[in-house]
């Protein structure tokens, strides 16, 4: 999973992606309602995955790293930590390719989300966004993230 040049992509587009990441892996209605069914238009979990660390590395190092561009403190760098290696720790136990209900049914999924959703919140509220609103579609967040 290779990300692309530091300085190919704005700060915030990377945060963009971040967030539409934790949002979804945040919400258990979603979850149910879109992955479980397989609703189009958002991606499957490991996209969500994917998302989370494919610009960043965040499977590689700290979110400290970035405190000061895609977060904007300490606190959001620790929140999306804790998120990240929660999540990627199902990940490598159900799989890459697994179905919405292996993420979903495994034992340490809720802690994930309860993680997703604590970083979630917090940087939805430093963005001036409801964190409750439900989750872009991946049509809407490219849109999103090309408009500067």
């Amino acid at each position: 999973m290779g990300g692309m040049p530091l300085n190919d992509m704005p700060w915030w587009r990377w945060r963009s992606n971040v967030r539409s990441a934790l949002h979804m892996i945040s919400d258990p209605v979603f979850q149910r309602e879109v992955w479980q069914t397989g609703r189009a238009g958002y991606g499957d979990v490991t996209d969500a995955v994917y998302r989370l660390v494919e610009d960043t590395w965040l499977d590689n190092w700290s979110a400290d790293k970035y405190v000061g561009t895609i977060f904007r403190d300490q606190q959001e760098a620790a929140l999306v930590d804790v998120a990240v290696l929660r999540v990627l720790k199902i990940l490598h136990q159900v799989g890459a390719d697994a179905p919405a209900s292996a993420y979903l049914d495994h034992p340490g999924w809720p802690d994930a989300v309860q993680a997703a959703r604590e970083a979630h919140v917090l940087m939805a509220g430093a963005d001036g966004e409801d964190p409750d609103s439900p989750p872009r579609s991946l049509e809407v967040l490219a849109i999103y993230t090309r408009s500067a």
